[in-house]
């Protein structure tokens, strides 16, 4: 097991070594930069990701049905996903008029999540501006520009980066007094206001399915990229108080979790 400890420039380095060990399997957790990695590193060890946005828009396998190729895996389905959270986010507040779209800046990354996403801010006649984030150094930059916008609310686009500083973002949003909506429970759980989205971490139980049937001889290429049927939305109520946010009650029949 390697950890890169939030440094996606580590990635590289580790899957290379992984190459050298002579490993039958990679698992490469650490979204869509660990799979790049992963995929340069090799085009014969067999690859698993437990979770990216979109791995055919991504480049990363041939088709969803046939990956073809020493990769396989499952999809998070953001790109799907993001205009929902959109919808959400208006839900719980009414009078949201500008959203601030929050993006890892992963080099030669598809912009399908954020098109998405504006997309669906535009249907609701609100106004968008996208905030990228450079490393875990960029934070600080990126509030300031969030801020200058006056941007009413945050939705937080999926991010290895943002994962890794789970705790510390979401204190730095909650300091910000900014209702912020995320890609999964695990922020929600952390203080962030809402999340909705897949089950990561069964994502990753079920990434030893495909570990069991590539070493017992099925190729990855032929195991289908399978995506999630189930997606949770979280509200923590703790923290819609802080914020002074009123939650109305078909929203809250709507969440699968309350945290309060």
């Amino acid at each position: 097991m390697r950890y890169a400890e939030g440094r996606p420039e580590r990635f590289p380095a580790i899957m290379a070594e992984f190459v050298r060990l002579n490993v039958r399997v990679i698992v490469a957790g650490g979204g869509l930069a660990a799979a790049r990695a992963a995929r340069h590193a090799t085009s014969t060890i067999p690859i698993v990701t437990p979770a990216v946005a979109d791995p055919v828009k991504d480049g990363l396998v041939a088709s969803i049905a046939r990956p073809g190729g020493n990769f396989t895996g499952l999809s998070m389905m953001n790109t799907e996903v993001s205009g929902k959270r959109v919808e959400l986010l208006k839900a719980a507040l009414p009078r949201l008029a500008r959203v601030a779209i929050v993006r890892e800046f992963i080099p030669n990354r598809t912009q399908a999540e954020v098109e998405e996403a504006t997309t669906a801010v535009r249907a609701l006649g609100l106004q968008s501006h996208v905030i990228e984030v450079r490393g875990a150094n960029g934070f600080d930059a990126a509030f300031m520009e969030i801020h200058k916008l006056r941007s009413d609310a945050l939705l937080m686009t999926a991010s290895t980066l943002f994962n890794a500083h789970r705790r510390a973002l979401v204190e730095r949003v909650a300091v910000s007094r900014l209702p912020a909506i995320w890609e999964n429970r695990e922020f929600a759980e952390a203080g962030g206001l809402m999340s909705y989205g897949p089950d990561i971490l069964d994502m990753y139980r079920h990434a030893a399915f495909y570990v069991d049937k590539i070493l017992k001889g099925t190729r990855p290429g032929e195991l289908p990229i399978e995506q999630p049927t189930k997606f949770d939305l979280v509200i923590n109520m703790e923290t819609a108080k802080a914020l002074g946010v009123t939650i109305s009650p078909s929203l809250l029949r709507r969440a699968d979790r309350i945290i309060e």
